[in-house]
């Protein structure tokens, strides 16, 4: 047998993930807005807890909300399947190419905590 194929894949990948989405798509004019959210990072650290619980990025978290919206994605399990698999979703929310994908309720529960931030800070005097 001529030309047969080999069962073992590499242990290494030297392309990057942003060699991997098309120069010209859609989404890279949505990722210019990146340098808006590291203007915020004082804001997004102050938003981490100290207690250790399991914590998605924010900025991270509204890249894949983002997502959510412009794939018109139903819910956040969908959302992270699709990010599992798919490399633009990785590539947008700053993911590595081998990067573990998150559990849909650290998601939640990180929204749910940034929100309350959110409003406790907006509701307080300065």
């Amino acid at each position: 047998m001529s030309g047969g194929r080999s069962g073992q894949s590499s242990a290494f990948s030297y392309v990057s993930l942003e060699s991997h989405i098309s120069k010209g798509h859609p989404i890279r004019s949505i990722k210019k807005v990146d340098r808006a959210l590291k203007m915020m990072d004082g804001e997004f650290d102050a938003m981490h807890a100290a207690t250790g619980r399991a914590w998605i990025p924010p900025e991270c978290l509204l890249w894949a909300l983002i997502l959510q919206v412009v794939y018109s994605i139903r819910s956040e399990r969908q959302l992270m399947e699709r990010q599992g698999r798919d490399l633009l979703f990785k590539w947008f929310v700053g993911l590595e190419i081998d990067g573990s994908v998150w559990r849909p309720t650290t998601s939640r529960t990180t929204a749910t905590s940034c929100s309350a931030i959110a409003l406790t800070s907006a509701s307080s005097p300065p």
